[in-house]
């Protein structure tokens, strides 16, 4: 009996430290052959086959049991042009991607599938309080913002982790960790990992202290330059960047950011990563995705495409309906009111219990079509008199964009925006139909969302490639909105978010594209100046709201020297 207390102590001290769980999910990946063979196409990943009997110019590539599709065209140049269509994520989203095979022979091209990485990620680490008690803080950095943290305790080999009457069991066992996790359905296996993982915390703790330097040129379309060259204090700047990847970053309601980027004067000065990330990862820009929609309504608008923010998007898709919920008023919801979050519908995502909430929508089966969905709800306020945050109703300016250019939208956005912006790899959401999602979500690299302020501040250009003319730049950018309780006395332009930072007796204009946990494309013209965060802050506005209400004011701006 009296050594019971040793063997418990020692159970204890087991715990203590950090448990991960990283899993990812088998998608169709690698080296794709495309033939052209008589009478169909014919494309091969690994033992995986499909083919398409018609062998024209434009054909889809669908893989058995829903593992891809790849639709292609042949382009001029002789290539295969087109897009890999991944099926549904962890996350429950499909992706399409732009894909380009090269010939390698008469008739046989060549590519490579690079799907979206499907992880999921779970990081526990117990640590012991001078009582002695035991807390157990999880993480997940693709879905959560900081930690959850749980009180632990331990019967033999069975633990059990409580906060706020949410329980959860788990067994010890000799290969780890093992418990159900909720959000998952799944059992997992924590195994333990070193303390200075490197997308647990924002960089190494023993690596030496932050020197800034200046960003490297990757021919990715960016002239980079010295931050003192474009006029910034580089020491300010590198005392935020240190402060950013300090460990206790990764505390619970703590700044979780994983890139910052400064543009001054056209050229890239500041370029830094966090938690693992570098500027080849894409990341999930959630809402600040939104605003595409209205760069690429300026884009349609430039090439003389009949679509204007005065449009009426009842009677552009007239031929979705008819329409549950019938209202005279429905034909006059433009897509101004849309842009604006001003449609007058039964849609706010700040309310859980609003039939065009952004998750009731996704999460119902009965209507794969969203857009149909949402021209389905009922109308509660006249259009243009009432401000309720709805993507609902920003996915609708995509079903415009569709039908207006009779292009599908991941396809239009590559060829007016990425392509012109030179981007990298980026992944583009479907709805359950395989069309494009406008509500935000797409993966883009940050460097290539940078570009996009950019272009803004040079008038709709981009190295001499036109994105949007100039006046629709100055157009979507100005206050669309009256300032209401729901928007906190700011405004909004065409899928813009606007605002007024202050900086002791100077005010700054600025208008941002903004998305939950941190993701934020920030400009401010008076300085020529371009700013990006993402970050994981998922879910905690009180946090992230920051970044632009205090980092940049009070670190960032007050770093310009002239």
């Amino acid at each position: 009996m009296a050594s019971e207390p040793v063997i418990h102590c020692i159970l204890l001290a087991a715990l203590v430290g950090t448990w991960a769980s990283v899993t990812d999910a088998p998608v169709l990946h690698g080296q794709i052959t495309v033939k052209r063979e008589a009478g169909h196409w014919r494309g091969t990943i690994a033992n995986a086959v499909a083919s398409d009997a018609e062998a024209g110019a434009h054909f889809r590539l669908v893989f058995p049991s829903g593992q891809g599709e790849f639709r292609g065209d042949i382009v001029p140049n002789g290539t295969l042009d087109g897009f890999w269509l991944q099926p549904p994520t962890v996350s429950g989203e499909a992706y399409a991607s732009p894909l380009v095979l090269r010939a390698v022979s008469s008739n046989v091209w060549r590519g490579v599938v690079q799907p979206l990485h499907d992880r999921f990620s779970l990081y526990l680490t117990i640590s012991r309080g001078s009582d002695g008690a035991l807390t157990g803080a999880f993480r997940n950095p693709e879905s959560h913002g900081g930690e959850l943290r749980f009180a632990v305790t331990q019967k033999g080999d069975a633990l059990q982790f409580q906060r706020q009457g949410m329980q959860l069991r788990a067994t010890l066992t000799p290969a780890g960790i093992e418990m159900l996790w909720p959000e998952m359905g799944k059992t997992v296996r924590l195994t333990r990992l070193p303390a200075d993982a490197i997308d647990l915390y924002p960089r190494r703790a023993d690596v030496a202290a932050y020197v800034y330097q200046q960003p490297p040129d990757t021919g990715d379309g960016w002239a980079t330059a010295r931050a003192a060259v474009e006029g910034l204090d580089e020491a300010m700047l590198a005392r935020l960047v240190q402060r950013l990847g300090s460990p206790d970053s990764a505390v619970r309601q703590n700044a979780l950011i994983h890139s910052l980027l400064i543009a001054r004067h056209g050229k890239l000065v500041l370029d830094e990563y966090f938690f693992g990330f570098d500027r080849d990862t894409v990341h999930d820009l959630r809402s600040a995705g939104k605003t595409y929609a209205s760069v690429m309504l300026g884009s349609a608008m430039m090439r003389r495409i009949a679509i204007s923010p005065d449009t009426r998007i009842y009677g552009l898709l007239q031929s979705m309906g008819p329409f549950a919920n019938p209202d005279p008023r429905k034909a006059l919801i433009t897509l101004a009111n849309l842009m604006t979050h001003a449609s007058g519908l039964a849609c706010d995502d700040n309310d859980d219990a609003s039939p065009g909430n952004e998750d009731r929508m996704q999460s119902q089966t009965q209507q794969p079509n969203w857009w149909k969905y949402t021209l389905d709800l009922s109308l509660l306020y006249d259009p243009g008199t009432h401000y309720a945050y709805c993507s609902a109703g920003m996915n609708l300016v995509g079903a415009a964009l569709t039908t207006s250019t009779q292009t599908w939208l991941p396809q239009w956005f590559d060829s007016t925006v990425a392509r012109p912006l030179q981007f990298g790899t980026y992944y583009w959401n479907l709805m359950p139909t395989g069309e494009g999602y406008m509500g935000g979500g797409a993966f883009v690299r940050p460097r290539d969302l940078l570009k996009l302020g950019q272009a803004y501040l040079d008038g709709g250009e981009w190295n001499g490639r036109r994105i949007v003319d100039a006046s629709w730049v100055a157009l979507s950018t100005a206050p669309h909105s009256p300032p209401t309780d729901a928007t906190s006395g700011t405004f909004d332009g065409y899928a813009w978010h606007l605002g007024t930072l202050h900086v002791g007796d100077r005010s700054y204009r600025e208008y941002n594209a903004g998305g939950n946990g941190g993701q934020l494309l920030i400009v401010i013209p008076d300085l020529d100046m371009t700013i990006v965060f993402t970050a994981g802050n998922y879910g905690q506005y009180g946090v992230w709201g920051k970044f632009l209400t205090q980092i940049v004011p009070q670190e960032i701006i007050p770093a310009v020297r002239n």
